[in-house]
Formats: structure tokens, C-alpha cells, sequence
């Protein structure tokens, strides 16, 4: 067995999270990747729609607190400032409220309590209004979101051999893999429960993810917590695991040095259920696009008979419809899973157009 080999987990926490790590040091994910925050205005706008009714359900509160785990550089935090903003100088459209409600007397802009959570230092250029922590806060009323923040949660990888399922170790240096110990009795309840796959040739345990999400969810008092990733259900596991890396764009192997991300679709049903443990209420999993058509953003095109009327909206309103149509698409960003836990609310009436 090769000495320097360790498990997934350890590798991955370093490779991703150690000094040098990929998401603490350099241009962070934007540079590497594309997500939804980074793809399009029309993600931020739509969850825009959804932090405004739920502020309105929940009696719009002082403060609302708007979580990003897993926040990259703000991106998404500092859209949503700005929206708060002409929302309080009345450029927000009144589609961004719930039927029969209105904005607040007091704007929400003046009672958001930005806060992104992030193991990368602060960004120097970030505006003074957002928090920057390494820990989720707690007693948290609003929103907590977590785009492509479980897919990093670090995870045990384990394979079938002859004496029964054994860890993966691997070598940092150059991601060749060994079977190392066997499972615990918690990975092997995982496993069975929720990847009971025949033939499964390596399996990606998601059990600390769900520790992790259960975590985050324990620390809303009132309001939501929103998943945000590339997933699979029980029913429809990968067979030989979804475990890659990322660079520049580009799909590499993951190998765990600290050069690529490295990342895993996420067992959603699993995570859900433990977060639904924590907050003892239902949670609502649906597609990226049935969430983003819910909150106003469709991809449609606008009517053609726009274009003669009013040229210059059409311009606008057709950039907007390109723009949605990457973040719905169910090939791409579309295909995203979104778990909406609330905790001492009911989810139905946010996702309602």
C-alpha cells in the first residue's frame, strides 16, 4: 500500500481547502468553471424574487438574512445588493412581490444583512455591507443558499471486493487510487440505504453531506435553506460515480494536488432527508428550470410584434431570454436539482408565479 495514500475526504479537504487549496487561493471559481451566479443576471434576479416573498411571508423582518455558503468572491451577494437597492428606489418591477402583497414600508434594502460564507480570504474590493466568515452564523431569519457548495463537501469513495465494500485511497500526487479499510457501520448503513445499486462499480458516499446540510439547515431559525447543485435520486445512482476535476474550464481527472477543483454530484434525496430531519418540515425538490420559471425566468422568447413597437425593450428583453435559456436548459445549468427546506414557514406559496 502506498504510504502517502489517503482517503477521499482528507485529500479532497486538502486539495481543495489546505493553504494553497483550489477554492482559497487565486482567481477562485469563476475562473475555472461556470456557474449559474457567474452564467447569467437573470439567476440573481430570480432569487431576488424568491428572498422578496419570502420577506413578505415572513413579515418582513429586521433583519433579513441573506446566507451565501459557499459564496466564491460575493459574486452573488453583490448583485443582490444592488437589487435591493432599486428595489427600495422603486425600479423593482412589482412581479418580484407575492399576489396581493406589496414592498415593505421599511425597503428590505435597509434591513439585509448580507452575509457570505467562504474559507477564502475576503476580497478586497468587496463592499463593506456583505460579512465574510469561514462559519455558517446561526439564529438565522431569511435565506440561506448554497450554490454548488455540497458537489465540494468532501466524501468517501469506497468499491466492491471480495471480502466486502473497502474505502479508495489515494495518492495526492497522482490520483492512483488502492482499497484501503473497510467501511464503518454508518457508511454501510448509507450505503445500502440509499445506493443500493446492483453493480455498482464505486460508490460515492454521501454521508457527510448530509451532516453538512443538516448543519446548515439547524441554523435557520425562520425562513429557507436552498440547495443549488448537480445531483442524482436513489432510483437513478451512476453506476461508476461522478467524481471529477475541473480547470480552466476544462474537465480533468481529479487528481487532488491543489491544481483543479474536485467535485461529485450530490445524493439530493439523501440530503434532503436529513435536512427534513433537523427542520421538521417537508422540503420541495424540483429541476433548476422549474424553479427559474416559477420566479419569472422562463427563457421565452419576447413577441415579435415587441420588435416593432418598442425596438429598444425587444433588444433588452431578448439578451434576458438568451440568458435565461442557459440557466434552463435541462442539458446544461437546467439540470441542476434545487431542495428548498423551510424551517417555520410553507414553501408552496415561493415558487408560485
Amino acid at each position: 500500500m502506498n504510504s502517502t495514500a489517503l482517503r477521499w475526504p482528507d485529500a479532497m479537504s486538502r486539495a481543495l481547502y489546505g493553504p494553497d487549496g483550489f477554492f482559497v487561493s487565486g482567481a477562485g471559481p469563476a475562473g475555472h468553471f461556470r456557474t449559474s451566479v457567474h452564467a447569467s443576471p437573470a439567476f440573481a434576479a430570480a432569487v431576488f424574487r424568491l428572498v422578496s416573498r419570502l420577506d413578505a411571508a415572513l413579515g418582513f423582518p429586521a433583519p433579513f438574512d441573506m446566507v451565501d455558503v459557499g459564496a466564491g468572491r460575493g459574486e452573488l451577494l453583490r448583485a443582490l445588493a444592488d437589487l435591493a437597492r432599486e428595489g427600495a428606489a422603486g425600479t423593482i418591477l412589482s412581479s418580484a412581490f407575492p399576489a396581493g402583497t406589496s414592498p415593505a414600508p421599511v425597503p428590505l434594502a435597509h434591513r439585509l444583512r448580507l452575509t457570505a460564507v467562504e474559507l477564502a480570504p475576503r476580497p478586497p474590493a468587496l463592499p463593506s455591507e456583505i460579512r465574510w466568515t469561514d462559519e455558517i452564523p446561526e439564529a438565522i431569519t431569511g435565506l440561506l443558499i448554497a450554490t454548488e457548495w455540497l458537489d465540494n463537501v468532501p466524501l468517501d469513495v469506497a468499491v466492491p471486493t471480495e471480502d466486502g465494500w473497502r474505502y479508495l485511497l489515494v495518492d495526492p500526487a497522482t490520483g492512483r487510487e488502492t482499497p484501503g479499510p473497510p467501511l464503518t457501520p454508518e457508511d454501510k448503513t448509507w450505503l445500502t440505504t440509499w445506493h443500493p445499486c446492483p453493480g455498482a462499480g464505486r460508490v460515492e458516499i454521501g454521508r457527510d453531506r448530509d451532516l453538512a446540510w443538516a448543519g446548515a439547515v439547524r441554523c435557520l431559525r425562520r425562513g429557507m435553506a436552498v440547495a443549488v447543485d448537480y445531483g442524482h435520486l436513489r432510483d437513478s445512482r451512476p453506476v461508476h460515480g461522478t467524481l471529477t476535476g475541473y480547470r480552466g474550464g476544462r474537465q480533468v481527472p481529479p487528481v487532488p494536488d491543489g491544481s483543479c477543483d474536485v467535485t461529485a454530484h450530490v445524493a439530493m434525496d439523501s440530503v434532503a432527508s436529513a435536512g427534513e430531519r433537523v427542520a421538521r418540515c417537508a422540503y420541495t425538490l424540483v429541476s433548476q428550470r422549474e424553479a427559474l420559471r416559477a420566479l419569472g425566468a422562463d427563457g421565452g422568447r419576447p413577441p415579435l410584434s415587441l420588435a416593432a413597437t418598442n425596438p429598444a425593450r425587444y433588444v433588452r428583453a431578448l439578451a434576458a431570454s438568451s440568458a435565461a435559456a442557459e440557466l434552463t436548459d435541462p442539458a446544461g445549468l437546467g439540470g441542476h436539482h434545487w431542495l428548498l427546506q423551510p424551517v417555520g414557514v410553507a414553501v408552496d406559496a415561493y415558487m408560485a408565479r
